[in-house]
């Protein structure tokens, strides 16, 4: 990741989502000094440019991730309004997106409106239940019906 090609993505892209408060030359929030977080979906390169794709197809607008993940890096779970940049597989911001929704539930619980937001193969409660728990094993997490699941779902606020 370039920290120059970031930061001139975020200059774009808060103009773009008139993120902006106050025109002019100076900063008048801390938004407009510090860029949100940046990061990309998947396990690696390809996967992160494959579902990078669909989300700006429109075809996915929601996100999985083990609740023990963020335990373990000791970060706060994402909360509405929380504003990500999302990098592709060479690590190029491509997105800035908007938490609109985060619920945790077990993994057994999650619903079928979910899947289908998750954009990816059929869109089916099956085919997410298969292609998480893969990856949530291979992330190493035992995965069974309690696994906790942070569910998010998101907006395109600019696209570069």
């Amino acid at each position: 990741m370039d920290a120059d090609e970031v930061e001139r993505f975020w200059s774009m892209a808060r103009d773009g989502a008139r993120l902006t408060s106050l025109p002019g030359y100076l900063p008048s929030t801390m938004l407009e000094m510090v860029p949100p977080p940046t990061w990309s979906f998947g396990a690696g390169p390809e996967q992160a440019d494959a579902l990078l794709a669909l989300v700006l197809q429109g075809q996915k607008t929601a996100t999985a991730s083990a609740r023990a993940d963020y335990d373990a890096a000791d970060e706060p779970l994402p909360e509405v309004g929380t504003l990500g940049i999302v990098l592709d597989g060479a690590g190029r911001p491509r997105a800035l997106l908007e938490t609109t929704d985060v619920s945790v539930v077990a993994f057994d619980q999650v619903p079928d409106e979910h899947a289908h937001a998750e954009g990816e193969g059929d869109r089916t409660l099956a085919h997410w239940r298969a292609v998480h728990e893969r990856f949530f094993l291979e992330g190493g997490h035992d995965v069974g019906p309690d696994l906790l699941v942070v569910l998010e779902r998101f907006r395109v606020l600019h696209r570069a």
